[in-house]
């Protein structure tokens, strides 16, 4: 009986191919799929996986760019029982490695071009473009009835959060759905939009608060290889895009482009944007030549699916820097290091309840028990909470770094500069840049006799060398000395307020 009451992340698109089977669900490069053809798809890429010996519980990696293959292959893995463990793209050596082996991927699928990456000892399969990738099985329809409930984990979301090592947040089927339905209501997500998705797909935010919520209402989807601001602009002008979801370095990047000023915008309706903060400025840039363009600020993180909160179109005016109230599924508050709320206008520590949230951290009991207490999950995040109910996020309860929407941890570039022999102490912190919104800058004490002997640009490429280039430091400041507290810590407070 439990099977006619569970609702699954591939039931999504089940529901959808049978409410409206023939209506284009995904749109990809020349490629095209209805509702019906999308599902048919998934289950055959259910049974390619099994075939390949997978079984359920087993973890997939999925190491590869937008397509519709990463798509069909995460809810492939869903209706096969299958736990899939996105990863980012551009993770190379030991970032790489260690997500692959903390998760215990059984294989790994990946784009061809970025197969010689995955290090040796991996089972790896094409996602696409070869004769034997999961793609090409696609050509064969085979059927799989679902082998997933409600309750079985289908993804690691990897969450770079404050320490070196990533955390692997567990996420059932269950936490997925409610989320998709909190992201529905709360974005105003309907059939009839025309979305583009143009941020990674391996990101929580793009696929599970956007695409797979899109998919569920029967909305027809296009996802881009990466956001362009030229593309993007001219599916808007050729009337195949009236809604878009993307950080707000990309919006500074549309705002700036020559399009912009030219070309005929009045079918973008909805714009939705999260993952840093927005600059005032810049959002009144854009509502001043998009009067009409409604606008949504999205929070949360992936442990949360990753909504959390929303302000709406009708919630901006006189509270630009807020993200606004909870969603449907969420309940949050502010406490203070005790864990007892404080009053409205108090700065504390955000914690949720939800079904929305994961089960923990896979394989890391200590942090799971650190982050889940007293009944609640404490994510990290300061924030202060009006007498209307809407938060503003005022800082992080430790140092990480948001970069473009990517959470960067400090001590990993740090512990990457400290190889360098010139370097004595480093402290990293993100400064306020246009582009990136925080940008990765280190504060450097060189070694006593080395002061003339190493450079801001070796620093950086030594960085790049050990880390994924999007971590490594946009700027190297050498400073006498690091300011510390009575303690000893080094104040980073006093840096990013000193060099901001």
């Amino acid at each position: 009986m439990d099977e006619l009451r569970s609702s699954t992340v591939d039931g999504i698109v089940r529901r959808s191919a049978r409410r409206t089977p023939h209506r284009t669900a995904l749109r990809y490069g020349d490629r095209t799929w209805s509702h019906a053809e999308l599902d048919a798809a998934v289950s055959t890429a259910a049974a390619f996986l099994t075939g390949l010996g997978l079984a359920k519980g087993d973890r997939v990696a999925a190491y590869g760019h937008n397509s519709d293959a990463y798509l069909i292959a995460f809810l492939g893995c869903a209706r096969a029982g299958l736990i899939h463990v996105p990863v980012n793209q551009h993770l190379t050596g030991a970032d790489l490695t260690y997500i692959l082996e903390q998760s215990g991927a059984a294989l790994v699928l990946a784009d061809p071009a970025l197969a010689g990456q995955v290090p040796a000892g991996f089972a790896v399969r094409a996602l696409r473009d070869t004769g034997d990738s999961l793609l090409a099985a696609l050509a064969e329809p085979r059927p799989y009835a679902c082998a997933s409930r409600g309750d079985d984990l289908v993804q690691l979301l990897y969450t770079s959060g404050t320490t070196a090592l990533p955390k692997g947040a567990m996420m059932t089927h269950r936490a997925l759905v409610h989320e998709y339905v909190s992201a529905i209501t709360a974005l105003d997500l309907r059939g009839s939009d025309r979305p583009v998705h143009a941020l990674p797909i391996y990101h929580s935010a793009q696929m599970h608060v956007f695409l797979l919520p899109y998919l569920a209402v029967g909305a027809e989807n296009t996802i881009l290889d990466a956001p362009d601001p030229g593309r993007i602009l001219g599916l808007v002008a050729e009337g195949r895009a009236d809604s878009l979801f993307a950080p707000p370095t990309v919006w500074i990047a549309l705002a700036a482009h020559p399009a912009f000023a030219t070309a005929d915008l009045s079918g973008l309706r909805k714009a939705y944007y999260g993952a840093s903060v927005m600059p005032v400025p810049v959002l009144e840039r854009l509502r001043a030549r998009l009067p009409g363009l409604a606008f949504y600020n999205c929070f949360g993180q992936s442990e949360i699916g990753p909504l959390a909160t929303v302000l709406g179109p009708e919630e901006h005016e006189g509270r630009l820097d807020s993200c606004g109230r909870p969603v449907l599924f969420v309940e949050a508050k502010v406490v203070d290091e005790s864990g007892k709320e404080v009053p409205d206008g108090t700065a504390g520590e955000v914690v949720y309840r939800s079904p929305q949230l994961c089960e923990g951290y896979w394989d890391k009991p200590a942090e799971t028990a650190d982050a889940f207490r007293d009944g609640w999950f404490h994510s990290g995040d300061l924030a202060v909470r009006d007498d209307g109910g809407y938060f503003t996020v005022v800082d992080r309860v430790k140092d990480v770094i948001n970069s473009g929407g990517v959470l960067i941890a400090s001590r990993q570039v740090e512990d990457a500069l400290y190889t360098h022999p010139a370097v004595a102490e480093a402290a990293v912190v993100g400064l306020p840049d246009e582009r990136w919104i925080e940008a990765v800058t280190a504060f450097v004490v060189r070694r006593e006799g080395t002061q003339g002997s190493v450079t801001e640009a070796q620093l950086i490429d030594h960085a790049r060398k050990l880390l994924a280039h999007f971590k490594a430091p946009k700027r190297v400041l050498f400073v006498d000395e690091l300011p510390r507290n009575a303690s000893g810590k080094i104040l980073k407070r006093e840096l990013r307020d000193r060099f901001a």
